[in-house]
């Protein structure tokens, strides 16, 4: 099978599904999808929605997009966005440089189906992008996450990337700034401090200490962010 489409097993079923590059032709079923997405979220803040203009730059762009089908219908999409000098400031917050700029690309959003949740296909969307990634001149995926949102945080983990900043974006919405050094992960981790989620004024601290936000586990019904350096 060509590396354009591939099968994507639901419910434990194999090959109903298909996953392939999103051009300009799906738009009109990618605005209408993240419009049944965010319509379906309790609270709104948690998604960052995209407008037609912002869409097309993404598909206009080198491929990075992916959309899964479902007997024809789009029931997820992922886009990676190659950003014009950082134009978010993500890498900036993390500490990267000027120099690293042309080096930074953004996990920019994510949409499933409130139907199709359940199969992670997110994560698996992630990684037929992050393996055209691996191949590529870019060395940071960057993402913003809002604590809290659960399947999106355990989504960048499940793709090995880390916390290194929580902080107010887009207008005053706080948000995880994740990030990937496809050169080089690993924290060489000596100390280890789990932290509930809700808890920002000391993940905050732990981070300025040094600390990366590494995983997360749940206790007793709390989510817990686990910290190491």
């Amino acid at each position: 099978m060509s590396e354009a489409m591939k099968h994507i097993p639901l419910h434990g079923e194999e090959k109903n599904a298909y996953l392939r590059y999103l051009t300009t032709s799906d738009l009109p079923d990618i605005l209408n999808l993240q419009t049944i997405v965010y319509e379906d979220l309790e609270d709104k803040k948690r998604l960052e929605t995209l407008d037609e203009k912002e869409f097309r730059t993404i598909l206009e762009g080198e491929p990075l997009m992916v959309g899964i089908f479902h007997r024809e219908k789009l029931i997820a999409f992922r886009a990676f966005l190659n950003p014009d000098h950082d134009e978010e400031g993500l890498g900036r917050d993390i500490g990267l440089t000027e120099e690293d700029y042309t080096q930074i690309i953004y996990s920019e959003i994510s949409n499933v189906h409130p139907d199709y949740r359940g199969n992670h296909l997110q994560t698996k969307m992630g990684n037929v992008i992050m393996e055209r990634l691996n191949q590529s001149s870019f060395r940071y995926i960057l993402a913003t996450v809002a604590p809290g949102n659960i399947p999106s945080m355990k989504d960048k983990f499940a793709l090995g990337m880390q916390i290194y900043k929580v902080k107010e974006k887009y207008g005053g919405k706080l948000r995880y700034i994740f990030c990937k050094d496809l050169e080089s992960n690993d924290v060489g981790a000596k100390q280890q401090k789990e932290i509930h989620m809700k808890d920002i004024d000391n993940q905050a601290k732990l981070m300025e200490e040094g600390f990366i936000g590494t995983g997360m586990k749940k206790i007793d019904n709390a989510w817990m962010v686990i910290y190491q350096k």
